[in-house]
C-alpha cells in the first residue's frame, strides 16, 4: 500500500513540475526554444486556470486510487476528458499556434481512457491511463509556452490562418 502511495504522489509531482513550464515574465523572451503558445491576454489568463484546474482533477483522481474508490476516480477523470465545450475551447486556443490544437485534443482522448478503466475498477489499467495523460501534459509543456499578444495582433493571426 505504501508504494503504490509513493507512485501516485511521484505522478502528481511530474505534473507539478510539467505545468511550472509557463511562459517567462518578460514576455516570453526566454531561449528555452519551445513554440509560442500566441494568445491575447485574456484568453491566456483563461488557460493557465483550465491548466489549474485540470492539476486539481489530477490530485482527485491520485487521492481516489489511494483509497481504491473508483467511482470518484471516474468523475474526477471525466472533467479533464473530451467533450464538445472542450473541443471548441482547444481550437480557439490553437487558432494561431499550428499544432497547438492536436495536442490539446489527444490530452482530453487520453484523459477519457481514464475513466473506461476506472469503470473497469482496473486499478492497473487506470494507473496506466494517468501516466499516459500526463505524459501528454508534460510533452505540451514541453513544446509550448504561452507568448500574449494584443488582440489586433490575435485578429491578424486567426484571420491569416484560417485562409
Amino acid at each position: 500500500m505504501k508504494c503504490r502511495n509513493i507512485k501516485l504522489w511521484f505522478l502528481l509531482l511530474m505534473l507539478v513540475l510539467a505545468l511550472s513550464m509557463t511562459a517567462h515574465p518578460s514576455g516570453g523572451q526566454t531561449l528555452d526554444g519551445r513554440k509560442p503558445l500566441i494568445l491575447p491576454a485574456m484568453m491566456a489568463a483563461h488557460q493557465k486556470q483550465n491548466m489549474r484546474e485540470h492539476l486539481i482533477a489530477v490530485q482527485e483522481i491520485v487521492a481516489a486510487l489511494s483509497t481504491d474508490d473508483f467511482n470518484a476516480v471516474e468523475q474526477a477523470a471525466k472533467n479533464l476528458g473530451y467533450n464538445e465545450a472542450m473541443g471548441q475551447r482547444c481550437n480557439m486556443l490553437g487558432a494561431a499556434t499550428p499544432g497547438f490544437t492536436a495536442m490539446a485534443l489527444n490530452f482530453h482522448h487520453t484523459a477519457d481512457r481514464i475513466v473506461d478503466a476506472a469503470k473497469k475498477h482496473d486499478r492497473a489499467a487506470t494507473m496506466t491511463a494517468l501516466s499516459n495523460t500526463l505524459t501528454t501534459c508534460t510533452n505540451c509543456h514541453a513544446t509550448f509556452k504561452q507568448t500574449i499578444v494584443d488582440e489586433q495582433t490575435w485578429q491578424r493571426l486567426i484571420t491569416k490562418s484560417g485562409e
